[in-house]
């Protein structure tokens, strides 16, 4: 049964169902990320490179993909953790210039230190005409410590984008209004409740994170809407053909 329960957890992690509002303690911000990535997927095709990869969590939702690559930043614990095919050194992209079709960076920029020298290093391997999705928080806890720089707001984020030479197509906000808001203290007991006990974690969410998420859900139906309140930027652009 617990076996069961972890399975259903591990799946619900990045693609939250009806199960995630009472077992995962990030289904908002989870939830918002997965829905705003799958409407713009379509957009990203041919040699798709996947800029801070992680496991290629959402590699199945870009059909149009003739080659999907993963790159992390070579550490030993990436190594072993993560799913990429390439690692680089956090200053050079280790691909030719005009390389890839689409870019995906995923809640990668605010972990890096210089965004101006990475973006340029992300204009320099894309192709002329090539989309770039970027989703970069704006409100969040201070993780991956130390390496945890910055937070964009759409504005920021917007002018950094443009400077460095793209062009911007779509920017959405996810999970806005009351639901940040409750993601945000779930995030606050995730991180002072948990232990190393599985059946003490489940029984955690149920409790305490689980009746949040409904709370939440609920008043963001009936509340009006607050979009200057949110979680995740979500970024389209591109880079121009001259």
């Amino acid at each position: 049964m617990i076996a069961r329960l972890k399975e259903r957890i591990r799946r619900d992690r990045f693609f939250p169902t009806w199960t995630g509002i009472l077992l995962n303690p990030f289904y908002f911000a989870r939830k918002g990320l997965a829905e705003n990535i799958g409407l713009m997927a379509h957009h990203l095709t041919g040699r798709i490179l996947d800029i801070g990869c992680g496991q290629k969590t959402y590699e199945h939702l870009f059909v149009g993909c003739t080659e999907y690559v993963g790159l992390e930043i070579d550490t030993p614990g990436n190594r072993i953790s993560k799913k990429a095919d390439f690692y680089y050194d956090g200053v050079r992209l280790p691909f030719p210039d005009h390389w890839a079709d689409s870019v995906l960076i995923s809640q990668v920029l605010e972990h890096v230190f210089e965004p101006d020298s990475f973006l340029r290093e992300v204009y320099r391997i894309a192709k002329p005409g090539a989309k770039v999705l970027m989703t970069v928080p704006f409100i969040w806890d201070e993780h991956e410590q130390p390496y945890d720089y910055a937070r964009y707001t759409s504005f920021g984020l917007s002018a950094i984008v443009k400077r460095n030479g793209f062009h911007l197509i779509e920017v959405q906000k996810s999970a806005s209004g009351v639901k940040a808001i409750c993601q945000i203290i779930n995030a606050c007991f995730y991180k002072v409740s948990t232990t190393r006990y599985t059946l003490i974690n489940f029984a955690l969410c149920l409790v305490l994170m689980g009746p949040i998420n409904i709370i939440g859900i609920l008043l963001g139906i009936v509340l009006p809407a607050c979009k200057d309140i949110y979680l995740n930027n979500i970024v389209l652009m591109i880079k121009p053909l001259h």
